[in-house]
């Protein structure tokens, strides 16, 4: 049973990444790959899940707050690894809790494979049982937001520093203006960078 591996990421596949532990290649499922960069050293949270065959899988996560709420999300009758890792890829941790506490069944079916059954399974067994911390709570008042400026490659380090400076009252179109010319502003371009 693993609970991190710290490594060198040595390979960036559609679905995985290999991380070099002293000259070990851990092959770990992660959200979204890209997220992560060659050669960089990183600290891998990970669930070791052992299929019927006897198949080991390492899934990833880039911290404790995402392994604790899959960890909560396969506790959950009917949600295996494949179903709460894609969850974690287009959602954020507040966001998914926010969901679940508020019975948001229409945002938890936007996730692929989740239907209705699943939705409200997820509502009984885990509504009062999610905590997230006060800055994860901020985060969910701009869950759209933090959506949209991932999509367009900024990353939840710059994200959580414009945040802040937006009007969580506005549209969700205005508080995308808002943060983009403030994302300009500081010099954070996203997908962009390339090109200025």
């Amino acid at each position: 049973m693993y609970g991190y591996i710290n490594g060198k990421v040595t390979e960036i596949d559609n679905s995985y990444i290999i991380v070099d532990n002293q000259g070990i290649g851990y092959i770990i499922y992660v959200g979204n790959p890209f997220k992560f960069t060659l050669n960089q050293e990183i600290k891998v949270y990970v669930h070791e899940d052992v299929n019927r065959d006897g198949e080991h899988t390492l899934y990833g996560f880039l911290n404790k707050e995402e392994k604790d709420l899959f960890m909560k999300l396969i506790s959950v009758s009917g949600v295996g690894c494949k179903m709460a890792m894609p969850m974690l890829a287009l959602g954020t941790p507040s966001g998914i809790a926010d969901a679940i506490e508020r019975e948001n069944i229409l945002y938890l079916k936007k996730f692929p494979k989740i239907g209705d059954k699943v939705a409200r399974q997820m509502i009984l067994d885990l509504k009062g049982k999610l905590t997230t911390n006060p800055e994860a709570s901020k985060e969910s008042n701009y869950e759209d937001l933090i959506e949209v400026l991932l999509g367009l490659g900024y990353k939840m380090p710059e994200i959580k520093k414009v945040i802040p400076n937006v009007n969580p009252s506005d549209k969700v179109e205005d508080q995308v203006k808002s943060a983009l010319k403030l994302m300009l502003k500081w010099g954070y371009y996203g997908r962009w960078k390339s090109r200025n």
